[in-house]
């Protein structure tokens, strides 16, 4: 078991995907003189698999994207460790779309709409390509102008969530607020490839984290046991000085070192939980508060028995309501986890921050709601809700970063610039996949 020392070269602050990369970059390079400390009871930050009525889900990240032109080691490994994969389908959204007050949308009146959103992403992305070759920064609009130049806004229920699926399901904020240069194309799909795959192992996606901590910190089995992970410290002071770093912890604990990596969320950084001594300077303050930290909630839901339609082209649904984004992307698991009778709904932004505001008995009304409107009012009541609080969780405040409109590539590289002796880093700071554990890992 490796020992910590007292005064480690580099503390790393968060053992996520990006913090625990920053180690193992460390430690490959050389420097195996470091310290993380993590919040939480364990590592993973938002990679964070739990048990629900015997099943693992996934709370926070749950996709790997291959078959494209680069490698994507994420999902390299999870072939490598043999975890089951499901490749999503959303070959026939078109016959899944219900009305607000129930019923299914014909399949023909779907198509239209799904092929005027076609076209009109395909037009955001040759108007985000103009823009990026004017070589003006300055030059940017969100997706909702270029919809509208495009003369196309989504206006019923119907084309809302058809939007939603297409931007909001991928940036967890709407397209009023999204910058398109920075967003589009989604880089991700065109390096990665378009097939997404759902990772459903009782092992979890944070088996994948594990897998790379292994590689550098002393383990027994799937446990890490290395001295130089130190679970359950909540950051809440940094010192610094052209002479090193003093790191303070909630439990009084203290730490000194010649460096620090800083990999909390920007959401993270955007609030009080941890105080820098003296303040950072103000460019450095208003990169990291005008960037955005966006909500992406997966609420799931265990029935006696199953009531809606499974099989081929049956796994997403969708809700088309005049509130968009009101319970709108729908996902069973019968393909994943058969027999279990899990539902999950995603929710996004500011609905999700009002639903994880309520208590679960509250959330679960509204939910069935919905789903009785969808299929009836003859279906059972769900045997338990499991309802993350990403927004309200002070380790989190967020679940991934999104880019907004009127954010610079130059406001960018300065949210990743160090102050003295601290240094910054996760999936906000590497723009090509923003928003994904891809970012995480790559940016090393």
């Amino acid at each position: 078991m490796t020992s910590a020392s007292p005064s480690p070269t580099v503390i790393i602050i968060g053992a996520g995907m990006s913090g625990i990369l920053a180690a193992k970059t460390l430690h490959d390079s050389g420097i195996q003189d470091i310290l993380i400390l993590e919040a939480n009871s364990k590592i993973g930050g938002r990679i964070h698999s739990v048990q629900f009525r015997g099943h693992t889900v996934e709370l926070g990240a749950n996709w790997v994207i291959g078959g494209g032109p680069r490698s994507n080691h994420l999902y390299e490994i999870a072939g490598k460790l043999n975890l089951k994969t499901y490749l999503s389908d959303y070959g026939n959204i078109s016959a899944n779309i219900y009305k607000q007050e129930g019923g299914l949308y014909p399949k023909q009146v779907v198509s239209a709409a799904l092929e005027v959103a076609e076209t009109r992403d395909q037009f955001c992305t040759s108007f985000s390509a103009r823009l990026s070759a004017s070589g003006h920064n300055h030059d940017d609009v969100s997706i909702l102008v270029s919809q509208r130049l495009f003369k196309e806004v989504p206006t019923t229920p119907l084309d809302m969530v058809i939007d939603y699926f297409y931007n909001d399901y991928e940036d967890a904020e709407p397209p009023r607020v999204t910058s398109l240069k920075n967003t589009i194309p989604r880089y991700e799909f065109l390096d990665f490839g378009d097939q997404t795959y759902f990772l459903a192992d009782s092992r979890g996606f944070e088996s994948i984290l594990i897998y790379i901590a292994k590689q550098f910190l002393s383990h027994k089995h799937e446990v890490i046991r290395d001295q130089r992970l130190k679970l359950n410290k909540v950051v809440r002071e940094i010192n610094y000085s052209k002479n090193g770093v003093q790191v303070k912890t909630e439990d009084g604990s203290m730490y000194q070192a010649k460096y620090v990596i800083v990999s909390v969320s920007v959401g993270v950084l955007q609030s009080d939980l941890i105080v820098f001594k003296p303040h950072l300077p103000q460019w450095k303050t208003q990169a990291i508060y005008e960037f955005d930290m966006a909500v992406y909630t997966k609420i799931f839901l265990k029935f006696p028995s199953k009531f809606w339609p499974s099989g081929p082209e049956t796994e997403f649904f969708l809700y088309a309501h005049e509130k968009r984004g009101y319970y709108p992307i729908w996902q069973h698991l019968e393909t994943e986890l058969p027999g279990s009778n899990i539902l999950f709904v995603t929710v996004t932004d500011e609905e999700a921050k009002r639903i994880e505001q309520q208590p679960d008995i509250k959330i679960q009304e509204e939910i069935m709601d919905v789903l009785k409107k969808m299929f009836g009012n003859d279906i059972p009541e769900p045997e338990e809700i499991l309802v993350p609080r990403w927004w309200s969780n002070r380790f989190f405040k967020g679940s991934f970063s999104n880019w907004p409109i009127g954010y610079s590539q130059r406001r960018h590289m300065q949210l990743k610039e160090p102050v003295g002796r601290i240094y910054f880093c996760g999936e906000h700071t590497y723009s090509r996949y923003l928003g994904y554990a891809d970012a995480a890992y790559f940016q090393y």
